[in-house]
């Protein structure tokens, strides 16, 4: 996990897919913490990828960086707990300009049921289960 953790946040920018309906929806995100035995996103309940992660809990994303690629795949689990929260905003202090644990809007999501697979193109993939 601490492998998946550390090139998440090296590589800065990943691509969050969901789905809405039948229409597969990408966008790249930023946030990624390691909370409570767990690998955590962080997005607002009025963005539409919250609509869509409560609608259908699957998601994957995908990061590059230094001639490999990792993808994450599972569920996306809301957790409501402020604890989650306030790690998640400690993590990223600049996200407190925009959100703040109490807010209402600010939401954080754990990884479950998840196959994390690292790539290349001189390499066999690795694969990490959680």
């Amino acid at each position: 996990m601490d492998k998946v953790t550390q090139f998440l946040k090296e590589a800065g920018v990943y691509y969050l897919a969901t789905v809405d309906g039948d229409q597969p929806r990408v966008r790249p995100f930023g946030t990624v913490n390691y909370f409570d035995g767990k690998l955590y996103i962080q997005t607002g309940k009025v963005k539409n990828v919250s609509k869509q992660l409560h609608a259908n809990l699957k998601a994957e994303i995908c990061a590059f960086k230094d001639g490999t690629w990792l993808r994450v795949s599972g569920e996306l689990i809301e957790d409501d707990r402020r604890e989650a929260r306030e790690s998640m905003l400690d993590a990223y202090p600049d996200l407190r300009n925009m959100y703040s644990e109490d807010d209402g809007n600010t939401e954080v999501f754990y990884f479950k049921n998840a196959t994390a697979v690292f790539s290349s193109f001189t390499a066999a993939p690795e694969v990490i289960n959680f």
